[in-house]
């Protein structure tokens, strides 16, 4: 079956993008969504002809100067069929007249740090921030199981999406692209793992150094290993899984013990951009012997590892020591559980 051929374009202003709330037709496949204007290309259009023609029809502006940003080839699967479509995505800021009423939704002028709280399907979160980046081109590959986003590729390297949960852990059944998931908030799941040892001075935990590279905190010192669960994960074999690629310990699921639930929630920003992170993380304790001379610290994501005491620790977590990047009330979960008998004999 031949794909569909379809284009999209966001008219922007400095300030704000045009967005149709997509409410006006019952069985519209968009319903309740809102997206940028656009349609399927007619017999004998290029797709500058066609988004010209939609955005005439839908808005009653007539475009300026366009740009075409990305290609963006959606797969869809529903109701045991397959379908193909490919996107053509523009964008532009210059046109002509005044809008007029739109028989298939809502137009607004949307300010643009409003974007992320609105009704979006997730595949449209991708391209929407990588426009705000303003990447030349790119070639964007979604595969969506009914509403589900299933995989995302973006120039043909697949991206991460996460499980988006409920405030209980439990999930929604839906998913989200990590950034996109750190703008806007979404609970998501994470592993944890506190690698501990007993010493004649007391209990110390092993640190890693997070990479100047990283998205956040970098270079701060962070958990012994941790890591978001990739959509379809679980969280143990995905704390199993981290400790091995960062640290290179190969770990079995009895080497690990559980010692909680944590609910993480940190606002800030990072390289001018909103960063709102709001964890579900399964807390373990790591305690056996590990020398630092004999770990594979993983490049890019991990700069070094240090045996810090756990009063030091704490302390850093209490006073928010901008060398760490760690929560107070996580630690403390650790202290408490390395008081329990038995736990560092």
């Amino acid at each position: 079956m031949n794909p569909e051929i379809t284009t999209l374009i966001y008219i922007q202003t400095a300030a704000s993008c045009l967005m149709l709330h997509r409410v006006r037709r019952n069985h519209d496949l968009n319903r309740g969504k809102w997206i940028g204007l656009g349609g399927h290309l007619e017999s004998g259009e290029s797709p500058e002809d066609c988004v010209r023609r939609e955005t005439l029809e839908e808005s009653g502006l007539t475009l300026g100067r366009i740009f075409f940003r990305g290609l963006v080839t959606f797969v869809y699967e529903g109701d045991g069929e397959q379908k193909t479509e490919l996107m053509f995505l523009f964008t532009g800021s210059s046109f002509d007249g005044n809008l007029t009423d739109c028989d298939e939704g809502v137009l607004a002028w949307v300010p643009k740090e409003k974007i992320p709280s609105l009704n979006l399907w997730e595949g449209d979160r991708i391209f929407l921030r990588l426009l705000t980046e303003k990447i030349p081109f790119f070639s964007l590959k979604l595969h969506y199981v009914g509403d589900r986003l299933a995989s995302a590729i973006l120039n043909e390297k697949p991206m991460e999406l996460l499980d988006i949960r409920n405030e209980d852990g439990s999930l929604t059944g839906m998913t989200r692209e990590r950034a996109a998931a750190h703008e806007t908030g979404a609970l998501h799941g994470t592993s944890h793992v506190w690698i501990a040892r007993q010493t004649p001075e007391g209990p110390k935990l092993l640190l890693q150094k997070r990479s100047e590279d990283k998205d956040s905190f970098p270079g701060c010192y962070d958990i012994s290993s941790a890591g978001h669960l990739p959509a379809g994960s679980d969280f143990l074999p995905s704390a199993l899984r981290e400790l091995h690629e960062e640290l290179g310990i190969n770990a079995r699921a009895e080497d690990l013990l559980p010692i909680g639930v944590h609910r993480g929630d940190y606002t800030g920003s990072f390289y001018g951009r909103n960063y709102h992170n709001r964890e579900y993380s399964k807390v373990y304790l790591y305690r056996k012997p590990v020398r630092i001379e004999d770990l594979t610290l993983q490049k890019g994501e991990v700069d070094s590892v240090r045996w810090f005491p756990l009063s030091e620790v704490l302390k850093a977590a209490h006073t928010q020591n901008p060398d760490f990047c760690l929560q107070e009330d996580e630690v403390q979960m650790v202290a408490d559980a390395l008081q329990k008998p038995g736990v560092l004999s």
